[in-house]
Order: C-alpha cells, then structure tokens, then sequence
C-alpha cells in the first residue's frame, strides 16, 4: 500500500503544526516559569523592604511620646508578622500611623534612614507589580490556559502600599529634589576596584569606603560628570565612550554634612591599567572628608564588612563579578537597582 503525495503533503503539515505547537508550548512553559522565579524574588526583596522599615519605625517609636510610641511600635510588629494575605492591610495601617508623627521633632539621622527605607519601600514594591503584571498578562492568555501551561503554580498578587510622598515633602530636614549622581566601578587589571575612605566633615570618627564618583553638574551629562570625576578624585583621564553603562541604580537618603541628601545614583563600569591615584584634583570637601584610595578584591572588601566598616553599595562585593564582566565585555547592560 502507497501513500499518495497528497497525504504525504497533509501528514507533513501536521507534523510541523504539531511541532510548532510544542516548541511554542515548550518556550512558554519556560518563559512561565522564569516569570514565577522573577515575582517570587520580587516579593522577597519588596518583604526585605519591608522589614527594614519596620526596624525604622521601632527606633523612631522609641523617640516619640510613650502613648504614640507604643502605638507605632505595635503596628510595625503586626505588619512585620502578618501573613501575606493581611500584609497590605497590616502596612497600610503603619503608612498611616507614620504620617501622624512630627518628623521636625525626630533627629536628623532617624528622618534619613526613614526616608531611605520608604524609598527603599516604594521602589522594590513597584519591581514586583511590574513582575507581577508580566506573570499575569502571559497567565491568563487563552491558549495558556487551555493548555495548563502554568501548572499548578498559584496566581501572584499585587501589592499595593500607600506612598508617603506628601509626608516627606512636607519636612523641612528631607529635600524635595533628587541630587543625580554619577559614579564609576573602575577595575585594574588585576581584577581589583578603587574604593575611597572618607568621612562626613561633621563626625570625623565614622568613616566609610564608596566607589568613585559625583553629583551631576548643571548642563553636565551623565557620562561626563563620570570622567570629570575620575578625573578630579583619582588623576585618571579616560574617553567618556570608554565607560560601559549605566548598569545600576541605587536611591538613597542619607544626612551629609549638616542637610539630608536624597541621592540616585547611576553606576559605569570601567577595567585601567593599573596605576597609583591621587588627590591633586580633590575639592576642598573631598579634603574635609580626609578621603584616600584603596585597591581590593571582593574578599578584601567582604573584610571590611565583617569588621564593621561600611562600604556603598551595600552588595558591592557581591556585584564586583558583574561589574567586571561589563567593564571587560563593553557590553550596555540593562539598569536594574541595587542598595
């Protein structure tokens, strides 16, 4: 018994469309999969936010009068314990609790490091409704469905928050401008970063270590305020195309020299020969600040974490892989945030 060419042909066809089927199937079951990963890290970075405020709210509560302090604490204690269905609720009721506090009366530190965490809040919380958001659209496509494709996996939620953005405005101690910063992961050949060592000109004794780097000047782009930088706080004079990014964001709110700053900051990677920095283009802050150069390694710096020297960002040991693969590959990475 012969086939005929047209069954042939039409056997062909099915095939291939059943083929296409699965390869599809197959790439969206992936692609599910990789979206549940990404809101399933969200959350646990938008719960770390979180917890870090409420770790906030109990020192400020301890400022506060004992009636509103014994308040604050136990709503950041429930927010903090509530399970996730309870959790936006639960928060939402410490949101509105803060915005009862007289931020005027609290010190300067405790009003940074507020403001710091919410920011902190506010941005994790918008990464995981955007993963949020993506899981969903793909989810609850027909086909996608029909098929099962998402397994047994739970839908993931959104997590809505309110925002407290009139309530810092109206402090006189948090600005209501962003200070945009440029700053520079510069590698040696070797495989080590520069970190300066410095203080604030208003506490000489606390020292911490950050990456090269500055405000943006008026008029001034990004890129250029990065090798005017260099330039200034190491002696380095490089191409400005030379950089690869920005490949990272990091918001803060920190008091400096007597005012709090709100602070983003955008990060470029850049692999030098090696080379001994100096200090001759410092500003006379940067000299107040008695700053000094460093090479390290991630251990190294890992080190000084363990013996309590602050280093910014936070992750920097743990990101320095990442940094180095970008600085050496000249690739233009994505920004995604950092601490």
């Amino acid at each position: 018994m012969t086939l005929s060419a047209m069954t042939i042909l039409v056997l062909a066809v099915i095939m291939a469309v059943v083929a296409g089927v699965g390869l599809w199937a197959y790439t969206t079951a992936n692609r599910l999969d990789r979206l549940h990963v990404r809101s399933d890290l969200s959350w646990q970075a938008l719960d770390a936010a979180l917890a870090r405020r409420a770790v906030v709210v109990r020192s400020i509560a301890a400022s506060v009068p004992s009636g509103d302090g014994k308040r604050l604490a136990t709503l950041a204690d429930r927010a903090e314990r509530s399970d996730r269905e309870h959790r936006e609720a639960t928060e939402n009721a410490l949101s509105s609790m803060l915005t009862t506090i007289d931020s005027g009366r609290l010190r300067p530190q405790l009003v940074a490091e507020l403001a710091d965490a919410e920011a902190r809040v506010m941005i994790a919380r918008r990464f995981h409704n955007d993963a949020v958001r993506d899981t969903l659209a793909l989810r609850t496509r027909r086909p996608v469905r029909w098929l099962h494709l998402g397994g047994t996996a739970p839908l993931p939620t959104f997590f809505e928050i309110a925002e407290r953005a009139d309530a810092s405005a109206q402090s006189s101690q948090v600005p209501d401008e962003t200070r945009t910063s440029a700053r520079v992961v510069l590698f040696d050949e070797e495989g080590r970063v520069l970190l300066l060592r410095g203080n604030d000109p208003t506490t000489p004794d606390v020292h911490f270590w950050f990456t090269v780097g500055g405000v943006v000047e008026v008029g001034e782009s990004l890129r250029a305020a990065a090798v005017r930088e260099l330039k200034e706080e190491t002696g380095l004079v490089t191409e400005p195309d030379r950089l690869t990014g920005p490949m990272w964001r990091r918001v803060a709110v920190f008091p400096f020299n007597g005012e709090v700053i709100r602070s983003e900051e955008l990060f470029f990677a850049l692999q030098a020969p090696v080379f001994v920095a100096g200090d001759a283009g410092f500003t006379d802050l940067e000299r107040a600040m008695g700053l000094e150069h460093r090479w390290f390694t991630a251990d190294e710096i890992r080190g000084l974490q363990q013996r309590g020297e602050p280093v910014y960002p936070q992750d920097l040991p743990e990101l320095l892989g990442e940094a180095r693969d970008v600085a050496v590959r000249r690739t233009e990475p994505e920004v995604r945030a950092i601490r």
